[in-house]
């Protein structure tokens, strides 16, 4: 089980980034992915990640799925 990328905030916080290059079938299964990643971590010796998130090749928007909090984030939308 792993992930493709950790986050490491300043504030101590950290989130799990899965990339995936593109479509629906995809993205579905980096969430479940992060999920089941997210449930083995030992919330007791530390913390819960503040965020997760699946970085993907396509679309045009990001959005926060309202069923798991998880983030979709099109490549597009990281660049200035």
């Amino acid at each position: 089980m792993e992930c493709d990328a950790v986050v490491h905030l300043r504030n101590g916080q950290y989130g799990l980034i899965e990339i995936k290059l593109g479509g629906d079938t995809l993205i579905k299964e980096g969430v479940e992915t992060l999920t089941t990643l997210a449930n083995q971590i030992d919330t007791a010796r530390m913390k819960a990640p503040a965020f997760r998130m699946i970085l993907t090749a396509t679309g045009e928007h990001a959005y926060r799925r309202p069923e798991d909090g998880i983030y979709i984030v099109p490549i597009g939308c990281l660049k200035q």
